[in-house]
């Protein structure tokens, strides 16, 4: 795989940070250094941004057609280039393999079904008044941001640019500073593909260049992807210096509700599947609070706990791996004090937990997946955002109960309920606060269904027309011509 990509994109050419600083790439699975990144900074923003206002007119002024031709190009680039980027990805955050090879198919049917909305992104005329033509228009901002998160780092550098380049704006990207080689691997693509500065990637700490896009005053429009304490902070950092439009797509602690008439067999399933436990249970929409009915509760964490004990963590190249390796060390530590704070709380774990120090998982960030029984709801290890793959399970006694449960943390992305009945499934996706819901069944986007969340899980819908239309003004325009 060397020579990693290693160069950031500015206007249109692979550079180093104006700086010349860098920062280590760091193979989650051995902790060994990898590679190098440009660690960029406010100077290397002050470029991008000013060449994206070179650029942005220019592209604004393309046929819709034209926008989504380009995009369709990178689609089949990601696809033909498949093998190669989810491989980087593996080796870079620490999932498995055939994880990342699932992402590379999300990201190509995502970005070309965002490609056929290209010419849905329209105006309306309203009522006339004597003499009058009153209508609307969409108007690109301009110069946009894009921060992503670590845990799908492919598919959301490629998608995550595709709503803002379709409604006529200049992007910079900014990935994961834990995980940035598949977003720099695209760099010549995009080069090929776009002109100089419509697309631009900037990597390095979220606290240095993430920042400086968020405060300058000539990027009034940024989405960001990651922890709801983070996405506060860029809220705060964009406020600082002008009024912009910001969109959050933040953390969760997700319930997954097992009502007395489910099928189990089905909600066994959707118990392993939502917590996403083959990317290390690092996902803002993993499931991770189980509610049970009491009535099936004992029978059914014990089920779930003979699936859970019989996943195999392991290097993330080895088609045999259930799980890899934590991100960093940091999140691994994070993750084991959590484990830690369950067993304070008086949880019984039902199954794993264990860092894992044995042959060649020793030097890595590798542990067993946890699920507990028994958690206070109001306790830390079922109100906290973990990122890791830790099950917190709590049993209810009624649909009321379980609703309480279920709406009683900050947060409000994801929720499951695994019902026979239709009037609960109707009841409990009324009245449970999330942003999108599954009844029996977890984990699975939809192309075109909307996705966020709500309370401190984010603002701003992704995924559909309204992603698009998010990256665009509406301005009114009332004509007298009498």
């Amino acid at each position: 795989m060397e020579p990693f990509p290693n160069l950031a994109l500015v206007d249109g050419e692979r550079v180093g940070a104006v700086s010349g600083a860098t920062l280590d790439v760091i193979n989650p699975a051995t902790n060994e250094v990898i590679g190098h990144i440009p660690r960029c900074d406010e100077r290397d923003v002050e470029v991008a941004v000013a060449a994206a206002k070179r650029a942005a007119p220019g592209w604004r002024s393309t046929e819709p057609q034209m926008r989504a031709a380009a995009l369709l190009g990178f689609a089949e680039t990601i696809a033909e280039r498949g093998g190669e980027l989810a491989r980087l990805d593996s080796v870079d955050n620490g999932s498995p393999l055939h994880e990342m090879r699932n992402d590379i198919g999300l990201a190509t049917s995502q970005i070309r079904y965002m490609a056929g909305l290209a010419l849905e992104v329209r105006g309306r005329t309203m009522p006339e008044t004597p003499g009058r033509l009153h209508y609307t228009v969409h108007e690109p901002f301009g110069v946009t941001a894009r921060i992503i998160a670590f845990n799908h780092p492919l598919m959301f550098a490629a998608t995550k640019i595709a709503a803002p380049l379709l409604a006529g704006n200049a992007v910079i990207l900014k990935p994961s500073e834990f995980t940035s080689l598949s977003a720099l691997a695209m760099g010549d693509d995009l080069q090929r593909l776009f002109p100089p500065g419509v697309v631009q990637i900037l990597t390095g700490l979220g606290a240095e260049v993430g920042d400086a896009l968020a405060r300058h005053p000539g990027i009034p429009r940024i989405a960001f992807i990651g922890s709801a304490a983070t996405g506060r902070r860029i809220q705060a950092s964009a406020a600082s210096s002008s009024v912009k439009t910001v969109t959050l797509e933040l953390g969760g602690k997700n319930p997954i509700v097992v009502f007395p008439d489910a099928d189990l067999d089905l909600a066994v399933e959707g118990a392993i599947r939502g917590m996403n436990f083959t990317w290390q249970g690092q996902s803002c929409g993993s499931t991770s609070r189980l509610l049970v009915h009491q009535d099936c509760y004992s029978d059914f964490v014990a089920r779930v706990g003979e699936r859970i004990a019989g996943m195999r963590a392991g290097p993330p190249l080895d088609p045999n791996s259930d799980l890899g390796a934590i991100v960093s060390p940091q999140q691994l530590d994070k993750v084991l004090s959590y484990i830690e704070i369950g067993k304070a709380e008086q949880a019984r774990l039902v199954t794993g937990g264990e860092r894992l120090r044995e042959g060649p998982l020793a030097a890595g960030n590798f542990v067993s997946p946890a699920l507990f029984a028994d958690v206070d709801p109001a306790g830390r290890l079922a109100t906290e955002e973990i990122f890791g793959p830790v099950l917190a399970a709590i049993p209810f006694a009624g649909y009321d109960e379980a609703v309480s449960i279920a709406n009683s943390v900050e947060y409000g992305l994801t929720a499951s309920a695994f019902t026979r009945d239709l009037r609960t499934a109707i009841a409990f996706s009324r009245d449970v606060e999330a942003g999108y819901v599954w009844i029996n069944e977890t984990a699975r986007h939809f192309i075109g269904a909307p996705f966020g969340g709500v309370k401190n899980s984010g603002v701003g819908r992704e995924e559909d027309l309204a992603e698009i239309e998010s990256y665009t003004q509406t301005k009114s325009v009332n004509m007298r011509f009498d």
